[in-house]
């Protein structure tokens, strides 16, 4: 889409020769004669970026510029002024002008300031939008996403939480599956009771029967008091085992126990201890090829997979990509001490394109190694670790199996949209559709500014 300058100026040679001048560079040029005229096509249309005289009749350029900085400040203002009008000229950039540029005009150094505005104001407008997103998203705890397939996981949360229903989520490292746990057990009645965590993968077996069920004095060599486990000490709350397919079977075998009678024995012990314990699981295996092994007992997933949750691959639901970059920048900005506004194109199409075979939390490593090897106000290609850094234009589309197809279009139209760095007409002309139709599109699916962003880069 073009973007639409305002050229302001009394003089009529130079405000409709700068229109035909800009008219040939691919803009959108509108004139006024005064900063009267001015306010009222402001008012009227959508500018991207004034150009304005200071010197004019009704209202003044300094007038003009002050009324734009109460009511857009995001529309960047140069002021065109004569030798003897430096000083105010200056002044006016005080009140927020991006630049001045003398009489007689360079044109050719004017339109460089003038696309480097509007990439600048183009990229702080996206990462704005991204923030406010962010700010004003509904999330379920810390868990981010908009994508149909996140949604359908909030449902599921919201729910399965009240009730006392064991969960078994599953889906790839790094997804987020212990978030999913979080937000669980912080919409259920237990919310003000304790949440314990096990991540079974990293205690040795020798060890997890006594971390679950507690031991008592003299139990075992280097039991030298009694211990409460982690059943006992989620009694009235939630417990979570992290990476559930690890466990042996004999631990297997007391779990299912406990899901089934709500009691169990410390090691060691003859006491039989009740607990009321909400169980959620969670692993990164396929639990029926487990099965099939004799690796995982059938009874114990049944009792566990009461309600399943799978949390689908990055790569499966891009359209969370953007919004999980502008919190991640957010967070490391502020960690770090840096003022970052946002990504540059060529390092958004790159994020953008790469698979993240360590989803989410390897998309937050990266974001946070971007902010520390960064230097500027935007986060570049270069600043980017080797895997999203090398990503190559040309790479397959993944559209999941029993997409409708307004979900497989519009994964096709996102696609190639990142591969083509946002250029929207180079897009309808791959796609074979008209640019109208395209843009309709866009709108209709809610595909994020990003792609205005890497367009207006790529202009």
């Amino acid at each position: 889409m073009k973007s639409t300058l305002l050229i302001v100026d009394d003089e009529k040679n130079i405000r409709d020769g700068l229109a035909e001048a800009f008219g040939m560079e691919g803009y959108e040029a509108l004139t006024a004669q005064d900063g009267q005229e001015a306010i009222k096509l402001l008012d009227e249309r959508y500018i991207d970026l004034v150009i304005t005289d200071l010197k004019m009749p009704k209202v003044s350029g300094m007038e003009l510029l002050q009324y734009i900085e109460e009511r857009w400040q995001n529309i960047p203002v140069i002021i065109i002024t004569a030798h003897g009008d430096i000083t105010e000229a200056v002044s006016a950039m005080q009140y927020g002008a991006l630049e001045f540029i003398t009489k007689p005009l360079d044109l050719e150094h004017l339109v460089k300031l003038t696309k480097n505005a509007l990439e600048i104001r183009e990229l702080s407008i996206t990462n704005q939008e991204l923030r406010e997103e962010v700010a004003a998203q509904q999330r379920i705890s810390s868990i981010i996403g908009k994508s149909p397939a996140m949604r359908k996981i909030f449902d599921l949360v919201r729910k399965v939480a009240p009730t006392k229903a064991s969960v078994l989520i599953t889906g790839e490292s790094g997804v987020g599956k212990e978030l999913i746990a979080d937000a669980i057990h912080n919409l259920s009645p237990r919310r003000d009771k304790p949440l314990i965590k096990v991540h079974c993968a990293a205690l040795a077996e020798s060890l997890l029967e006594s971390e679950l069920f507690g031991h008592e004095k003299g139990a075992f060599t280097g039991a030298q008091a009694r211990k409460r486990g982690r059943f006992e000490m989620a009694d009235t709350g939630t417990l979570f085992l992290d990476e559930i397919g690890e466990i042996n079977q004999n631990v297997q075998i007391e779990i299912l126990r406990v899901l089934q009678d709500k009691k169990f024995e410390r090691v060691g012990g003859e006491t039989t201890i009740e607990v009321d314990t909400r169980f959620i699981a969670a692993t990164n295996r396929d639990l029926k090829a487990e099965i099939a092994e004799g690796r995982f007992r059938e009874d114990l997933y049944y009792r566990l997979n009461v309600v399943n949750i799978h949390v689908p691959p990055l790569r499966d639901r891009r359209e969370d990509i953007p919004l999980l970059m502008a919190t991640f920048l957010h967070e490391f900005s502020q960690e770090n001490g840096k003022d970052l506004e946002g990504f540059e194109p060529r390092a958004r199409q790159a994020l953008y394109a790469y698979d993240w075979p360590g989803n989410v939390r390897e998309l937050r490593n990266c974001i946070e190694s971007s902010v520390v090897m960064s230097s500027g106000r935007f986060i570049t290609a270069d600043d980017l670790p080797p895997g999203p850094r090398s990503t190559q234009e040309k790479r397959e589309m993944h559209i999941p199996a029993l997409s409708s197809l307004e979900e497989a279009e519009k994964i096709i139209i996102m696609e190639t949209l990142a591969a083509l760095g946002g250029n929207k007409t180079k897009t309808a002309e791959v796609l074979k559709i008209g640019r109208k139709t395209l843009y309709q599109k866009i709108e209709q699916y809610g595909i994020d500014a990003m792609e205005k962003q890497d367009q207006t880069a790529n202009a």
